[in-house]
């Protein structure tokens, strides 16, 4: 299955499998081993050797996250958001300004590796020697590029119950981000049908 970075981003608040929701981000462990899983997906973003997080880091992540998912919550408009954070967006014109801020962090310029019998390459030439301000510019360009690209439009908030998921639509009947999300709305509808019926009331 693709991934995303921004995606994978937005996704580090989760349903934790409790009915509540979990944030990857919470410590400083944590945001270094969401950090290292995504080293598949950095790889000519940042340098090799994906950084540890500190405090600093983690807050920026936070706040880059923040951004992402106010934007996100704008793309599926006017689908309803996310509930993990409905209720607390950061406001759409702070996001953008939040987000391109982020990436201006970091000055590149795009450069052409061509090596000899391989297909040419696109990377980017950097003179930011900080690899923590590389990493969330990184990420930032990633979100750029990811709501600037045709799959914003197949971007969705996941409906299941106490999913908290945005996922991008792979088919035309895709509801849900995953088939457990699915199952579990089966079973709340099913439940419902079943509820209102025994009430009297007519089954939908």
């Amino acid at each position: 299955m693709e991934r995303w970075l921004a995606l994978e981003l937005a996704s580090t608040i989760r349903h934790d499998g409790d009915g509540g929701v979990a944030d990857d981000l919470a410590t400083v462990p944590g945001t270094t081993h969401w950090i290292r899983a995504q080293q598949d997906l950095l790889t000519g973003l940042v340098p090799a050797g994906e950084p540890a997080a500190d405090e600093n880091l983690r807050l920026d992540l936070i706040e880059l996250r923040q951004a992402v998912r106010a934007l996100f919550a704008r793309a599926v408009s006017p689908a309803p958001p996310s509930p993990a954070d409905a209720h607390r967006l950061m406001a759409a014109d702070r996001a953008l300004a939040h987000l391109n801020a982020t990436a201006a962090r970091e000055p590149v310029a795009p450069q052409l590796d061509w090596p000899a019998d391989e297909a040419p390459a696109p990377r980017l030439l950097s003179t930011q020697n900080d690899p923590h301000v590389r990493l969330v510019a990184a990420l930032a360009r990633a979100a750029i590029d990811f709501l600037t690209g045709p799959h914003r439009a197949q971007l969705r908030s996941c409906t299941a119950p106490r999913c908290v998921r945005y996922f991008v639509k792979n088919h035309g009947r895709q509801e849900w981000c995953k088939p457990s999300c699915a199952n579990r709305a089966r079973s709340a509808r099913h439940y419902q049908r079943h509820h209102k019926a025994g009430d009297g009331q007519p089954a939908v």
